[in-house]
Parts: structure tokens; C-alpha cells; sequence
């Protein structure tokens, strides 16, 4: 299969399997004239890759998996714990987001959305929340 053929099949863009190449996880042969020639087993690493960044790990997650994912001998508790680690990234990033949306929420009811010039989004974006912000030089 050429590049395209294994893009349309996995459903990565060939500038993604491109990319997977240059950073090693993949590492399709080459035909005499230069061009990938991909096989069943680059296929699936391929939709395997996919559907792994599909759900948010991280390349570094997904190297791991597919080695992992490769290996025989692997221990399922390896596979999980990486899993367990990426769902609490996951896990605090919803809270930032529902944290974000509570103030958000809150900024837009307490905002007039008149033609007078206060408006409480604004005066609360210009308030620094504390000595985590840096402050304008």
C-alpha cells in the first residue's frame, strides 16, 4: 500500500504518517524508487496510533502503549497505569474547564450587555486573582 491507501484505510493524514516516521513510530520500508510501502502490520499500528490519539494520549503515551502494545511478555498493570495517569490529566482539566465556566457564567449574568460602558466581564478580566498573574511591566 502506498501512503494514501494507508491514510484513507486508518484514517490518519498522510502528514501525520509522515510525521509518526520522522519521530520513529513508525518505520515503513522503502521500494527501490523511495516510496513507503506499507503492509497489514503498518496498517494496524497506523489505526492503532488513531484511535490512541483519538482519546488524547500524548505521543509519548502512545509510544509507550505501542510498545506495550507489541510486547508479548507486557504486563497489563503497565497498560493501566498509563491509562490511570492520562484519565486524571483528563479528570483535571474538567475541572478547570467547569471552573472556567462557573466564572464565565456567573460574568455574563452579572453583565448588563447594555449600551452603558460598565460591564463587569471586563472589570473582572482587568483584576489580577492573586501573585500567580503576572503583572504588566
Amino acid at each position: 500500500m502506498n501512503i494514501g491507501d494507508v491514510s484513507a484505510l486508518s484514517g490518519v493524514p498522510a502528514k501525520t504518517i509522515r510525521y509518526y516516521e520522522d519521530i520513529g513510530l513508525i518505520a515503513p520500508p522503502r521500494s527501490a524508487n523511495g516510496y513507503r510501502v506499507f503492509g497489514e502490520a503498518d496498517l494496524h499500528r497506523l489505526t492503532f496510533l488513531g484511535r490512541a490519539r483519538s482519546l488524547g494520549f500524548s505521543i509519548d503515551d502512545c509510544r509507550a502503549l505501542l510498545q506495550l502494545y507489541e510486547d508479548n511478555t507486557r504486563a497489563s498493570a503497565d497498560v493501566k497505569q498509563i491509562a490511570q495517569k492520562h484519565l486524571a490529566r483528563i479528570d483535571a482539566k474538567v475541572e478547570e474547564l467547569t471552573a472556567m465556566h462557573r466564572t464565565l457564567s456567573h460574568l455574563i449574568h452579572a453583565c448588563a450587555g447594555d449600551n452603558r460602558p460598565d460591564c463587569p466581564i471586563l472589570e473582572d478580566l482587568a483584576t489580577s486573582p492573586g501573585p500567580t498573574r503576572r503583572s504588566k511591566a
